[in-house]
């Protein structure tokens, strides 16, 4: 993924940018506590472990990555039983 995806994967997450100082971008959302740093390089490749650590920052699920275990949505209500 490049720095230009990755950006308009986070604005499209509800966050817009705050600050920015030279390639260091900061972005923020209401109802979010901490501001998303982003070193921007433009066309380049977002190395994997950076690209990881801004989405778990942002709370934005992995794109393709199955949901956490036991929040499938199929739960049975409490009390039925199998």
């Amino acid at each position: 993924m490049k720095f230009t995806e990755l950006i308009r994967l986070i604005e499209a997450n509800g966050f817009t940018l705050v600050r920015q100082k030279g390639a260091v971008r900061y972005y923020g959302k209401t109802g979010w506590p901490n501001l998303i740093r982003v070193d921007f390089h433009g066309p380049k490749e977002v190395p994997t472990g950076t690209y990881h650590a801004i989405l778990k920052a942002a709370g934005i699920p992995k794109p393709g990555a199955r949901p956490p275990k036991g929040k499938t949505g199929k739960e049975k209500p409490e009390g039925e039983q199998q």
